[in-house]
């Protein structure tokens, strides 16, 4: 196999800002530049003019994901110099053999994209004998964040074709050298590349990854953590803004606070209803509640605590990772003391009585938000997130890809002296009134 390709997706919507990102990616080793499809949904076939225009040295691909009117969408994107041009496997074999008959007319190839088709394998074998340039193993961002992964099939694609075949979806330095191992001629590298901060470093990083899988010949095994540990490290990384940006301005819950600045909670939810002052159930739990577990605790009112310090003592004990009360707590100078994460609606000094009303890991309505038993809970200066257990790794994967918006964002305007509204156009991009 000759040495691996790194192809670097532009997924933005910004021409300028893809413009600039596309230089540094080649400084880092970048091979092939990818007009993505926002981009092009965005600019318009002026964004794969203005990237060649740039770039002429090196291959440009234009993803149309095409799935109609072949032969149209090729000669736009080929006449505005793509070397090569992305469709979707799910097009029908005419609108193909339309595609490729375009694309050998003005000089460009065709790479196709098996993004969402049922059987991956024998879809790959009929578009060999149709006659498209390249397979494109790709898992889309949406599967992605559900879990989905190219590499659980790019393997059986490679032995089934005898052209290039290139995996794509989500892949970091690890899993492009994995790509590698498994006989990717092509690598397609996205956010992990075009949201870095340093987007040159970040090329370089893959670079050398896949480079290195190459020069070993040997495979490389991509280590997997359990989906629970996997949530856990992704939800300690970003904050609870980019969680609720992730799930589209999510709220957070009302008037609960921190009793300590600075303290961070991740866990899975175990549930008290308990009414006002009725500490018996809120204490109860700590027994079920497991290490790392959060408990989150409804009370019917806020004139009497239903925690305090020796309680929070027994957390400690236990490796509980914090507790949210929407009711009032207690003993508030010796729990900062002990440092220990807890929110709370109301602070006060009196104790109600342990009469053991309510109930423990069943549905509370905390600070307005719905909370279920197992749902993942994230608390830090800016409130409390509750994200819903289904959907816990999905949004997790969301909120990262928040995060490193952001941090590209934030580079630009520590660095490079540009203004939010600068970099993210954002006067094009008010509602036509």
């Amino acid at each position: 196999m000759e040495k691996p390709i790194l192809q670097v997706a532009l997924d933005l919507v910004e021409l300028k800002r893809a413009i600039e990102i596309a230089g540094e990616a080649i400084e880092g080793g970048a091979d092939w530049l990818e007009v993505g499809t926002p981009l092009i949904k965005s600019e318009g076939m002026d964004a794969v003019r203005e990237i060649k225009k740039r770039y002429r040295d090196h291959v440009i691909l234009a993803d149309m994901k095409t799935i109609d009117t072949g032969a149209v969408e090729v000669e736009m994107a080929a006449k505005s110099g793509a070397d090569i041009v992305i469709i979707l496997a799910l097009s029908d074999d005419s609108t193909i053999a339309e595609a490729i008959r375009a694309a050998r007319k003005y000089g460009s190839q065709i790479m196709v994209d098996l993004i969402n088709v049922p059987d991956p394998v024998s879809r790959a074998k009929e578009l060999e004998e149709l006659g498209v340039d390249y397979i494109n193993v790709h898992v889309g961002i949406d599967q992605q964040m559900k879990g989905m992964d190219p590499l659980d099939i790019l393997s059986k694609i490679v032995e089934s074709v005898n052209i290039p075949v290139a995996g794509a979806g989500g892949l970091d330095a690890e899993k492009a050298a994995t790509c590698v191992s498994l006989g990717a001629s092509i690598v397609i590298v996205g956010s992990n590349i075009v949201k870095s901060r340093n987007v040159t470093e970040s090329a370089k990083k893959v670079r050398k990854a896949i480079d290195e899988a190459w020069q070993s010949g040997a495979k490389v095994e991509l280590k997997r953590r359990g989906l629970e540990e996997e949530i856990r490290n992704i939800l300690l990384q970003v904050s609870t803004p980019n969680i609720s940006d992730a799930m589209h301005r999510a709220k957070a819950m009302r008037d609960v606070y921190p009793l300590i600045r600075g303290k961070k909670i991740v866990g899975k939810a175990v549930t008290v209803h308990t009414m006002d002052g009725d500490w018996a159930k809120a204490v109860e739990a700590i027994d079920i509640a497991g290490k790392g577990e959060v408990i989150v605790i409804k009370c019917s009112g806020d004139t009497a605590a239903v925690w305090g310090e020796l309680a929070t003592r027994s957390c400690i004990n236990k490796g509980i990772e914090g507790v949210i009360i929407d009711g009032a707590v207690r003993d508030v100078d010796d729990i900062r003391e002990l440092g220990y994460p807890l929110f709370a609606k109301r602070e006060v000094p009196n104790a109600g009585e342990p009469k053991g009303f309510g109930e423990i890991n069943v549905k509370i309505t905390c600070g307005g938000i719905e909370v279920n038993p197992g749902d993942w809970i994230v608390a830090d200066d800016n409130g409390v997130m509750v994200i819903p257990k289904e959907r816990a790794y999905e949004i997790a994967r969301r909120a990262l890809e928040v995060k490193k918006h952001e941090e590209r964002i934030r580079g630009e305007i520590e660095d490079k002296g540009r203004t939010l509204a600068e970099i993210v156009e954002l006067y094009k991009w008010e509602k036509v009134q």
